[in-house]
């Protein structure tokens, strides 16, 4: 072992054979990769909050050292077939969005727009069924000490760390509580506004129509329009080797606790018994009005039993005392600045809802075949069957159509739908 560390020194080392280099591996990520406890508990009030848990999960199939977790909170409405449709494909198609072949640290820097391309395909494969249900998803991928959380709704993930910081590593996407989004509704061509009553009066949350859904973003509705995208805000972090606790849960939870007392209400109990004290919480602070669901995943330093106790700590609400941000420009492409600041690194965050925004211009292509590939659905065509994302309707010197990504027909009617260029097909 003592060569081996002296041969990284040199300028040329010499070639290892591959079973040492996995041998290597599975031995350093067995000490630094934490390991994952997770509890779960849930009240039904509808029947139509939906789980997802896989500890088992491998970016390349059959190497133990490639293995992540995923966990999922699917909150139907008007019906459970949009969540249970999600549940069951949306992962699928994020990992059809990932190239093959890449390290490590490609694979965490294509997961972000790979979960957006997985979103748009689930919610386009699920509107051709024909139903009207609806889902709001929150979905965490955890790699090591990184964590990805993809979302749409209000469904809700947040960080408690060692330092007694709470954090919210997504974006409720209501109508009465977003600006940007009640903004963006409009300019598509929704209306926004209350539910009227005999008399004129108004009640209740803001809500978009046609359809009247208080949700600016979710999977599914077809019903509602297109302006009710499934574009999810992705943030992603890195956590110190101290860990962390994460806590998900459908806005029944949410709806009755804040964040803090979500998180102070289970500190320094197991995972398991953690998300039925969270669950327990919310049906004695507001009783059972909704679905209530939520997964308590703990990333516990791998020499320790359990997570350490967190200290008790006033919420600091800056996130910059919180976080490690490393800056990023309008596509996305996070830079090598990182500031010292925080336990928590953020290595990527972004919530636009334009589609060729999040999809950026370096999406990979399959020009090795001669054909272009879809970067939503990963459907492989002819050049002249594809359009850029780039390209405007009548090609204006501007528009760059040879540059990727590239939708394909279907898809390129949807990015179109979303943004208000055409009206809503349903299928």
């Amino acid at each position: 072992m003592s060569q081996a560390g002296v041969s990284r020194m040199k300028a040329k080392p010499p070639l290892v054979p591959l079973g040492t280099l996995i041998g290597r591996e599975l031995r350093h990520e067995k000490i630094e990769k934490p390991t994952i406890k997770y509890g779960q508990a849930a009240l039904a009030k509808k029947g139509e909050d939906y789980f997802l848990i896989k500890t088992n999960c491998q970016r390349i199939s059959g190497n133990p050292s490639t293995s992540f977790s995923v966990f999922g909170i699917f909150d139907g409405h008007n019906g459970i077939s949009a969540a249970i449709f999600a549940k069951e494909n949306l992962l699928n198609n994020v990992l059809s969005a990932i190239p093959q072949g890449i390290s490590r640290e490609e694979w965490l820097q294509a997961l972000p727009r790979a979960l957006v391309a997985g979103f748009v395909k689930t919610d386009i494969e699920f509107q051709q069924r024909g139903e009207t249900s609806g889902t709001t998803v929150t979905f965490v991928v955890i790699d090591g000490w990184t964590v990805t959380v993809a979302s749409v709704g209000d469904s809700r993930c947040i960080l408690d760390t060692q330092g007694g910081v709470v954090s919210l590593l997504t974006v409720d996407h209501r109508l009465e509580e977003n600006a940007e989004e009640r903004e963006r509704v409009t300019a598509s061509g929704g209306e926004v506004g209350r539910l009227n009553v005999f008399g004129g009066n108004e009640v209740g949350p803001l809500r978009c129509w046609p359809g009247g859904l208080c949700l600016s973003r979710s999977i599914g509705d077809t019903d509602v329009g297109e302006f009710i995208v499934p574009i999810p805000h992705v943030k992603q972090v890195k956590l110190s080797n101290a860990g962390g606790r994460l806590i998900i849960a459908s806005d029944g939870i949410w709806d009755a606790l804040s964040s803090d007392m979500a998180a102070q209400s289970c500190r320094g109990l197991p995972a398991e018994l953690a998300a039925k004290l969270v669950v327990k919480e919310a049906l004695r602070s507001r009783g059972l009005k909704d679905d209530t669901t939520c997964l308590v995943v703990d990333i516990i330093p791998f020499d320790q039993p359990v997570l350490p106790p967190t200290p008790r700590k006033k919420q600091n609400l800056l996130s910059s005392f919180v976080f490690g941000k490393r800056s990023q420009n309008s596509t996305n492409k996070a830079t090598n600045k990182l500031s010292a600041v925080g336990v928590v690194e953020e290595l990527f965050e972004e919530g636009s809802a334009m589609l060729a925004e999040r999809l950026g211009k370096d999406f990979p292509s399959n020009l090795n075949s001669g054909l272009f590939r879809c970067a939503v659905c990963q459907v492989d065509q002819l050049p002249g069957d594809g359009l850029s994302v780039n390209s405007g309707p009548f090609f204006s010197p501007a528009s760059k159509p040879w540059e990727g990504p590239f939708l394909c027909t279907k898809c390129r009617k949807k990015k179109d739908a979303m943004e208000g260029k055409r009206p809503a097909v349903t299928t």
